[in-house]
């Protein structure tokens, strides 16, 4: 079956921090503060300790992305590109590596809190952090679409991966890594240039 065009796709789901934000996460610092070995995922290293200090270094992790995430702002193009989809009455997703209480003060930061129904905001306390596909089945199956109608946005593997496991079609934005350029099905340099290409008048 031909892949149908962006264009004519009704249901995306959104990776955030990097994707609709400027990145700011300084991850090799945020390794030294918690201890864990350089090159190494932290949300999967968190989970091999023990209880304690498992609790504790989230609650770390938690109050230290609280302030970036009060401090966010909008990536080139994002509110723009949104609040197009969101007036056309597409489905809309997040799917983010960080806490669901955290997304919503984000998308609040960059004005764009009433895009997205907190239903439809998955962290990863609500499911297994990316590049594992649950979260993004879980919208496939809520929203009743095969996975190859959903695209899946995002700036990285991880986002990549996500979405090759769960079937959907695969869009990076700010970055051109050869890890994620070989998962992605679609390649733009930013949220503006998606936006201008799912433009009627584009070429």
């Amino acid at each position: 079956m031909p892949t149908p065009p962006l264009a004519a796709l009704t249901h995306w789901v959104f990776d955030m921090d990097g994707t609709l934000t400027v990145s700011v996460h300084d991850f090799p610092a945020i390794r030294r503060e918690l201890g864990i070995p350089n090159d190494t995922d932290i949300l999967h290293h968190l989970e091999t300790l023990p209880l304690a200090e498992r609790r504790a270094k989230h609650a770390w992790l938690l109050e230290h992305e609280r302030e970036l995430a009060m401090r966010s702002t909008a990536a080139n193009g994002a509110v723009a590109l949104i609040r197009e989809l969101c007036h056309r009455g597409y489905r809309l997703g997040i799917l983010t590596r960080n806490a669901k209480e955290l997304a919503h003060i984000t998308l609040a930061a960059i004005g764009l809190d009433d895009c997205f129904a907190p239903a439809y905001v998955l962290g990863r306390d609500e499911a297994e952090p990316k590049p594992a596909p649950g979260g993004l089945e879980h919208f496939v199956a809520r929203w009743t679409v095969a996975p190859g109608r959903v695209v899946m946005v995002g700036d990285s593997h991880l986002d990549m991966a996500c979405g090759r496991a769960a079937g959907t079609q695969t869009l990076l934005v700010n970055d051109t890594s050869p890890r994620a350029l070989a998962q992605a099905d679609h390649l733009f340099d930013d949220c503006r240039a998606l936006l201008d290409h799912l433009q009627p008048d584009s070429a």
